[in-house]
């Protein structure tokens, strides 16, 4: 979807305002983010023995967040020296392929709190709810055999070009088999967990409203854990599939519009921004999804004396915190 060395009818074009515009914005989400879910690995690695299934999932998004972050300052490197990879074609192949699964993990992750959420409130006696700790983890497992297993093509296919430019969306000629499954990964794992969320958020309102509990403060917190979810899903990740798209359809026009093609690639490249951004929000989700997040932080805040607040209890009222 970005330029790259390969013959195109737009010809290749620069990325000099990417490079430049990108260093610094990532440089602030790596900050923000790090700590958050250093913190979050940390709190919830220390309450293990309690966790239930929804606290499985919690950590899950926490790791793949942490592995995206810790993946991200070779890129930002790429980018401050005007998009010259220079760690060659093997890491090139693997940073990308970290990037990826962690992406997808994530959305696998914030989509499973979500549906979680909604089977506590719609469902409260369904054995979903009743699983346990063990049988959460092997849901985990088959989540992350199945996103690593659709982004194993990055492995083999060479991401490296010419001119140094480690890209796994490019304006290639002719996209090989697994490319092909990359884009249409790309695209599905966004509108896909989309539908789950508006339908997850849209039912559980209209369930609360119902059993007249949407002004009650656990109704509250189970209707804004799913809205923050969908609110952080469409901020992060909605910019670079309109963009994407928008770019796959211009190129299919021809040569009359090579200048909006280029200028939307170069938007597509820039909403990556967007995309990484999700794992410096992400322990917005941990706040309102987990009683045991929540808690460490209003322990932390009572600890300085400035004020008191009240520690949350656990419960599987509507909310089902964890």
């Amino acid at each position: 979807m970005t330029s790259n060395s390969s013959s195109h009818h737009c010809g290749a074009s620069t990325q000099e305002l990417v490079a430049s515009v990108l260093p610094p914005i990532l440089i602030i989400e790596l900050l923000l983010g790090l700590p958050g879910n250093a913190m979050a690995l940390c709190v919830f690695s220390k309450t293990f023995r309690t966790w239930r299934a929804n606290v499985m999932f919690l950590f899950n998004l926490v790791l793949s967040d942490f592995l995206l972050l810790i993946s991200l300052p070779f890129r930002i490197d790429s980018f401050m020296r005007g998009e010259n990879w220079i760690f060659g074609d093997a890491w090139c192949r693997i940073n990308l392929f970290m990037l990826s699964v962690n992406r997808s993990a994530s959305i696998a992750f914030m989509t499973a709190v979500a549906v979680d959420r909604y089977f506590k409130v719609a469902h409260p006696h369904h054995k979903i709810n009743y699983i346990s700790t063990t049988q959460a983890a092997g849901v985990a497992c088959f989540i992350w055999a199945v996103v690593i297993s659709l982004r194993i093509p990055l492995l083999a296919n060479k991401l490296l070009d010419k001119l140094s430019h480690c890209r796994s969306f490019s304006n290639y000629d002719k996209l090989s088999p697994g490319l092909q499954l990359h884009y249409i990964v790309f695209i599905l794992e966004f509108f896909l967990p989309l539908l789950l969320l508006i339908f997850c958020s849209v039912r559980i309102a209209c369930i609360l409203r119902t059993r007249k509990m949407d002004k009650d403060k656990k109704g509250k917190r189970a209707i804004g854990t799913v809205l923050v979810i969908v609110g952080v899903f469409v901020l992060c990740f909605f910019p670079s599939i309109g963009t994407g798209l928008m770019a796959l359809h211009l190129k299919k026009l021809g040569p009359k519009y090579c200048d909006a093609y280029t200028f939307t690639s170069q938007l597509f490249s820039t909403s990556i921004a967007f995309t990484y951004l999700n794992s410096a929000l992400d322990p917005v989700i941990y706040c309102f999804s987990s009683s045991i997040f929540r808690n460490y932080l209003k322990s932390a805040v009572n600890r300085t004396g400035i004020m008191e607040l009240q520690m949350s209890r656990r419960g599987s009222m509507p909310s089902g915190s964890d």
